[in-house]
């Protein structure tokens, strides 16, 4: 059984180096073979590419900037994030989108460095990897003046209703779904129930976010057996066969 984490920032959590080449073994004896590592901000920049180097048959880097490290030097980091992937092989634009949840005062500056690396994306053409966080409307206005046959993705750590989910995928966007689908007041697991596997991909977004039963704690790759377990289940399926369909998802968006 291979599954794929498609969304991990594994490379700084935990913060010792030994503890994290112990976290990611735990992913590969749990069959999750395949991480892939999304930067925030031109600082985390070196950290993606050498834990990708370090595991070059297991990590596979992303790059963009995190909507949350828009500030006014907005522009400033863009460039030093473009040096980088024209500088190195990479597999998507990510994370990239507007978060309006912590703070509204970047709003502009978030719309404008979303729009730049989605055209960074459709001229390298690559996936772009969406995080979306009281922006949902806002975003699905950028994808629709920006949809043509180059624009596609993952919409990361979807926690949205079934009819957000419909939009996400007639914008020919994938799902990633992740612990938030393990809680038991979130209402997702019903909304994942409703979406046919060949839309979704998994995810664990650690050190965030961690599933059931590790709920307070800091997640890790190893968890998303968790997360694809409970997709198996309301799926009806063996883990075994969703864990196949989703990595087949991920290889579709990203290449490999």
């Amino acid at each position: 059984m291979i599954l794929t984490d498609t969304h991990t920032h594994q490379y700084y959590a935990p913060e010792n180096p030994q503890e994290r080449a112990q976290a990611i073994q735990r992913a590969f004896d749990n069959g999750i073979s395949r991480l892939f590592l999304p930067n925030v901000d031109s600082e985390t920049i070196p950290q993606v590419f050498e834990l990708a180097k370090q595991y070059p048959n297991n990590c596979f880097p992303m790059m963009g900037l995190h909507p949350c490290s828009v500030k006014d030097n907005f522009e400033e980091e863009l460039a030093i994030i473009k040096q980088a992937i024209d500088s190195n092989k990479i597999y998507a634009i990510g994370e990239i989108g507007i978060d309006l949840y912590w703070d509204k005062t970047h709003i502009e500056q978030q719309k404008a460095a979303f729009r730049t690396q989605i055209n960074w994306a459709k001229e390298l053409g690559l996936p772009i990897v969406i995080h979306c966080r009281e922006a949902f409307d806002e975003i699905l206005e950028i994808l629709e003046a920006e949809k043509d046959e180059k624009l596609r993705g993952i919409f990361h750590c979807f926690t949205g209703n079934a009819e957000q989910a419909q939009k996400v995928i007639d914008l020919n966007f994938y799902l990633g779904i992740g612990g938030v689908v393990t809680y038991k007041n979130s209402g997702l697991d019903k909304t994942v129930a409703q979406i046919d596997p060949k839309y979704l991909v998994l995810e664990t977004d650690a050190p965030y976010l961690p599933p059931v039963p590790y709920r307070g704690k800091p997640n890790e790759s190893s968890y998303l057996l968790h997360i694809a377990q409970k997709v198996a289940d309301l799926h009806q399926m063996e883990i075994e066969k969703m864990a196949k369909i989703t990595t087949e998802n991920s290889k579709t968006i990203f290449g490999i």
